[in-house]
């Protein structure tokens, strides 16, 4: 059979699509870049905000209409939220919750789980041509924030086995990946649910120590699931110098409303310990701007505290009613048009740190990973990738260094394209694997 995958949202997605995506190679299908050629239209949609509920309808018709005689197979957050709209939606579909989502391979081409082949390596190797790939650790969330809507959707948190992730990430280096990414719900809470001692310092230590994976990094974490020792990882060079943890806001008060387990006294020691025992860290953060409840007082105090920060790059959202969450029924929600105008602000504060943090960059000498060929000019390829402190890279070169890490020398900043420009440096040989770490 024949099959189209597609998916909105956060890496988690991108995780669960690409293991499907590896499974029905593995089972002897087709994946088609088309949905016109394909028998089985995959979607794993989302439903964080309500824009990402209209963008996950708006792909299933776009893909129903392109596609009429194939079967829409629809999974993920968007799924579990709107089973009551199976209805509305057009053309041949199946429905797939999260609870459903693992076994959606398995159920489609009846083929027990039980007698899915482990990761084969020969059979990735068509996967190869992308340079990072996502690997789903951990699923759910234990903590209810009020204005989330995933944890009703996604579960409690509940964690891979150790060594079945340690095997999908040597099959995916032996297949041609350079770089892997943990992904989670909530991954800093990894290992809880198990009955052995594993928590996420183990398991990123054991992946150091079992593959020859170069790059690994880490998704979104709560500052809350961080033990005090946990930035001790960052001495092995592997671990990419990149953080993601959500603040939310900026105001104390804004914190309290959101149930958030941390202050901004705490948030700002932890950026400080980060910041002291990895220089050069890119730290991120996720904001959300027009809580209920946010005064332009609190609103004024959550923008200083950010700007102080000095974050890297933001994720910035607008508040987005959930119908389930306690958020949705606080008092004081906030009007459409003043939420634009504080995620406006927001974006530019943004866009200054971003400026600031390439800038300190430039005259450094760091390894990218180069991803894609863009274009060209007399000077060569024009190549795409990231440096592992997460900056994007754009350089010209006269050979195709399309899945090598090489080292570059950052001279600029075009923030108009939000990318950094580099030059090589001795013909930018592919420099060699980092190897093991000893146990």
């Amino acid at each position: 059979m024949n099959v189209h995958l597609r998916m909105l949202g956060c890496r988690l997605n991108q995780a669960e699509i690409d293991a499907m995506a590896r499974q029905f190679v593995a089972l002897g299908h087709t994946l088609q870049a088309e949905p016109e050629q394909a028998d089985w239209l995959v979607v794993n949609t989302c439903a964080v905000t309500k824009e990402a509920e209209r963008k996950s309808r708006r792909l299933v018709r776009e893909l129903a209409r392109r596609a009429p005689h194939s079967e829409v197979l629809m999974t993920g957050c968007y799924a579990q939220l709107a089973a009551t709209e199976r209805g509305q939606l057009p053309g041949n579909l199946r429905w797939f919750d999260n609870q459903q989502k693992e076994t959606l391979v398995s159920t489609v081409t009846g083929v027990p789980p039980e007698d899915m082949e482990p990761i084969q390596r020969d059979l990735l190797a068509g996967f190869s041509s992308r340079s990072r790939a996502f690997v789903k650790v951990q699923d759910g969330c234990d903590h209810e924030c009020t204005f989330c809507i995933t944890t009703i959707l996604r579960g409690p948190s509940r964690s891979r086995a150790a060594g079945e992730i340690v095997a999908e990430v040597q099959a995916l280096h032996e297949a041609g990946f350079r770089e892997v990414v943990l992904t989670g719900v909530q991954l800093g809470s990894y290992g809880e649910d198990c009955a052995t001692e594993m928590n996420l310092a183990h398991l990123v230590r054991l992946i150091l120590r079992e593959t020859d994976i170069e790059r690994l990094r880490l998704s979104s974490l709560e500052p809350w699931d961080l033990a005090e020792d946990f930035f001790t990882l960052w001495e092995n060079r592997r671990l990419c110098r990149h953080l993601h943890l959500p603040l939310q806001s900026g105001c104390d008060a804004t914190l309290r409303r959101m149930r958030r387990r941390t202050s901004t006294r705490e948030y700002e020691a932890l950026l400080n310990q980060a910041r002291r025992q990895i220089p050069g860290i890119h730290i991120s953060s996720d904001i959300i701007v027009g809580f209920p409840g946010e005064t332009a007082a609190e609103y004024a105090s959550s923008e200083a505290f950010i700007r102080d920060c000095e974050f890297a790059s933001l994720h910035i959202f607008r508040y987005s009613p959930r119908e389930g969450t306690p958020a949705s029924r606080m008092k004081g929600q906030i009007a459409a048009g003043i939420s634009r105008e504080r995620s406006a602000r927001m974006h530019a504060l943004a866009a200054q740190g971003r400026a600031r943090f390439v800038n300190r960059n430039i005259g450094e000498t760091t390894p990218v990973l180069w991803e894609q060929i863009v274009g060209a000019t007399q000077q060569g390829y024009v190549h795409w990738g990231y440096t592992e402190n997460y900056i994007p890279v754009y350089g010209a070169f006269p050979e195709d260094l399309r899945q090598t890490i090489t080292p570059a020398l950052i001279t600029g900043y075009d923030a108009a394209r939000d990318r950094a420009c580099a030059v090589p440096l001795s013909q930018l040989e592919p420099a060699p694997p980092a190897g093991k770490i000893p146990a």
